[in-house]
């Protein structure tokens, strides 16, 4: 379904890809990604960031020339038949829901380092409350959430960046640097930086938001514009920020449960730091969940639009937004945070990063479809290959690694039955 253009500029597209961007992703999965690829860690971000860019430029290119709200989805339905369409967006409805169970528990854990004593179950019920309220208020009340917050979150960074440059400035660094002692960037060598690739790209994630978004700018066309301020400019505060942490503390005393940025500015006894950084990593977490809700509800009417969905889904009445797709999305949300509390947190670890991997699949099938469906130049052929070989590359090292293999294991077993029930529904309609 085509809609009229909206009256969002370029670069108010830019600042709400920053909001939905910015999250514990980069805040915390970055911790991980230095613990497995040691200072050289600034490489697999600057490789994530060339894929992000070559994922998010295809699919803008795809939103101006067939403005639909139903993005991603529509467009594979377009290029490889209805298989496709169905397929993709459960693939990304699923795995949306099961990522936003563990980011709940993860906002519920950042907000007991100051009330310790409040149940985990009525924290993560209370921020589940807290985003759909904000969903209600239909697309101006997200625009205006996501760049407020959006604003935050980079302002933060730039605080961070600040900071470590006055520390290092009046020489107040420790012994260890971003070369260490020996000089050796590598120290981890390719494999580090090859496991370290899935982390990197999760601190992109979000642009397929921003194709959701792409029919609400006034002028389409300037899309692809909004999309590669925002990706340089973000590469850019990511990869000094890491450095700058890296130079001020030793990479072997990051603590993967920890941001980096809080164990680089621990030791310096910084005023308030702990609390703030703490703050932004709440307000962070908050912000990329509400913009999983947004484009869970906008996939969720697609799907129903198209009838791969119970059509009443897609209903609206008098509110901005469809209420049995927000209704629908409500109760995913809770069954997933339930499955968080209950789930010994090993299982959950691996259906997370199973439904971290099905998004990554949703941006290699974007290009796909964006070769079947566009008329690409010999360049955008090059570009194209370049991001599928980036992506493919990334997955492939999660069997490489024993605690993400799993992961990968169970993300194939999402696959294989979305693909079961599409080819029964498939049926269902030749009869």
């Amino acid at each position: 379904m085509r809609r009229s253009r909206g009256n969002m500029k370029w670069w108010q597209l830019s600042l709400l890809g920053v909001g939905c961007t910015i999250g514990t992703g980069f805040f915390l999965g970055s911790s991980i990604a230095i613990q497995k690829s040691g200072p050289a860690v600034l490489i697999p971000f600057i490789l994530a960031a060339i894929g992000t860019y070559i994922v998010y430029d295809a699919l803008a290119k795809m939103s101006v020339e067939h403005p639909d709200k139903g993005s991603f989805r529509v467009y594979a339905r377009r290029a490889f038949g209805r298989w496709a369409g169905f397929s993709n967006g459960w693939v990304y409805c699923i795995s949306e829901m099961l990522i936003m169970g563990s980011q709940l528990i993860a906002l519920g854990i950042f907000t007991q380092f100051w009330f310790p004593s409040i149940p985990l179950w009525l924290l993560a019920a209370i921020y589940s409350v807290l985003g759909l309220l904000v969903i209600l208020t239909g697309m101006k009340g997200f625009e205006k959430f996501e760049n407020v917050f959006g604003v935050v979150k980079t302002a933060a960074i730039l605080m961070f960046i600040i900071v470590a440059i006055t520390l290092i400035i009046r020489g107040l660094i420790g012994e260890a640097t971003l070369l260490e002692k020996d000089g050796n960037f590598f120290s981890e060598g390719t494999l580090g930086m090859w496991n370290a690739m899935l982390y990197a790209f999760y601190a992109f994630g979000g642009i397929e938001v921003m194709g959701l978004l792409v029919v609400d700018l006034k002028e389409p066309k300037s899309a692809p514009k909004a999309g590669r301020i925002m990706i340089i400019g973000l590469t850019f505060i990511y990869v000094m920020s890491l450095a700058l942490a890296l130079s001020l503390v030793s990479w072997h005393e990051i603590n993967p449960d920890e941001s980096p940025f809080i164990t680089a500015l621990s030791t310096f006894h910084v005023p308030y730091v702990t609390d703030i950084l703490n703050g932004i990593l709440i307000i962070a977490g908050f912000s990329t969940m509400v913009a999983a809700l947004y484009a869970v509800v906008t996939i969720l009417t697609s799907l129903a639009e198209d009838h791969d969905a119970p059509a009443r889904i897609a209903k609206k009445g008098k509110w901005k937004i469809p209420i049995p797709a927000f209704l629908f999305t409500a109760a995913g949300l809770f069954i997933s945070t339930i499955i968080a509390i209950l789930l010994p947190e090993k299982i959950f670890e691996y259906v997370t990063t199973a439904a971290g991997l099905m998004l990554i699949y949703n941006w290699v099938f974007i290009l796909a479809t964006y070769t079947k469906l566009m008329q690409p130049s010999v360049m955008d052929w090059i570009k194209t290959t370049i991001g599928m070989l980036l992506i493919t590359v990334t997955v492939l090292g999660t069997v490489m690694e024993k605690a993400s293999r799993v992961g990968f294991i169970v993300s194939l077993i999402f696959l294989l039955l979305i693909a079961i029930a599409a080819s029964i529904i498939h049926k269902r309609r030749q009869y």
